[in-house]
């Protein structure tokens, strides 16, 4: 009798671990949005390894260093995503974010420019904010910017104050509960150049988001391994985001080259002035490579918040990483998960 309550134990806690396994693989990143008709995936990478050190060769002067776990957007945010927002609340609420027209443009006119997959570029900072907000909101949680009722979608932001649930007073751009935003300097500076698997896994940065410190190859479309969009002419335009190059050493695709990216943080790091420029990285598709190194830190796009342009797009990182990713089960969390199968077994044998 024992060896057959044996048998069923060991086959009950397989079945428990299993369980475990697909559970966790069935929610790896991807988090749906919208509503009804309206609805896209968007598919986040966990950002491990917190507490990493910074790095100290690139711009600014030190970058990288990241004290918690985070994920952020395997791929740029894109066209199709920005229209079901508009659909499913933008136009409603008059907080429609436009998009650039590559293909009615009299300086751009580029045929498929304006496809449902290519990056969501000619968006503001505060527009890409807005979108943000919307991904909290809409399913249930805390906005990450604070705008003031009634402004317009371009409007600047204010500042979180101390009387406000969420404050932190190292970031008063962003609120504390929320769990999907831009991602900052730091957060997105780590996602393109760190690898935790570098100088013999100790981790370590590289000069470019493929882990080299030698530039990718240029192409115009594409996923192969060590590629980048970049380096072409103007009227080729970004590539499609799923097809925007190789992916950096985490697994996120585009973070050289395509469209040039916002990002949370004020370029001086301050973050204590609503209308203060902000930050724009990554290079593009018709820029060369050095503008994906990370030493360019270039502020002369005069990225202010309002500002517009079709060549810069974004991408959304997300502050709880068990939302946003479940990593795969690690040897020990599959051992304490028999370790709790082995003590509810103990406690039905002494029933």
């Amino acid at each position: 009798m024992r060896i057959l309550e044996g048998f069923r134990f060991r086959a009950w806690v397989l079945s428990c671990v299993v369980c475990g396994l697909l559970q966790s693989e069935a929610t790896a990143g991807i988090i749906t949005f919208g509503s009804s008709g309206n609805t896209f995936d968007m598919t986040f990478v966990d950002i491990g390894n917190a507490g990493n050190v910074a790095d100290t060769t690139g711009q600014p002067n030190s970058a990288g260093a990241v004290s918690y776990s985070y994920g952020i957007g395997k791929y740029e945010v894109s066209r199709d995503m920005i229209n079901k927002y508009n659909s499913d609340y933008g136009t409603s609420n008059n907080l429609e974010i436009s998009l650039f027209d590559f293909e009615n443009n009299p300086f751009a006119n580029i045929p498929g420019g304006n496809d449902k997959d290519n990056p969501a570029t000619g968006v503001s900072w505060n527009e890409a904010a807005r979108f943000t907000n919307w991904l909290n909101t809409s399913t249930g949680g805390s906005a990450a910017y604070k705008f003031t009722i009634g402004s317009g979608v371009n409007d600047n932001i204010a500042l979180w104050g101390s009387g406000d649930a969420g404050y932190d007073a190292l970031n008063p751009f962003r609120n504390s509960r929320a769990k999907y935003v831009l991602p900052s300097m730091d957060e997105w500076y780590k996602a393109a150049y760190y690898d935790p698997q570098a100088n013999g896994g100790a981790g370590g940065y590289s000069d470019f988001p493929n882990g080299l410190d030698t530039a990718p190859t240029a192409v115009a479309s594409g996923t192969g391994v060590n590629t980048a969009v970049y380096g072409q002419s103007l009227g080729q335009g970004p590539a499609k985001v799923h097809l925007a190059g190789g992916a950096s050493p985490y697994g996120i695709v585009g973070l050289g080259g395509n469209a040039t990216e916002w990002q949370e943080s004020a370029y001086d790091g301050g973050n204590n002035d609503s209308s203060e420029s902000r930050v724009i990285r990554g290079g593009r598709w018709d820029k060369p490579a050095g503008n994906m190194k990370s030493l360019f830190n270039s502020n002369t796009f005069g990225n202010q918040p309002t500002a517009d342009s079709g060549q810069v797009g974004f991408r959304v990182a997300s502050v709880s990483s068990s939302a946003a990713s479940v990593p795969e089960p690690s040897t020990f969390g599959v051992l304490s998960f028999v370790g709790l199968a082995l003590v509810a077994y103990r406690k039905r044998m002494k029933k």
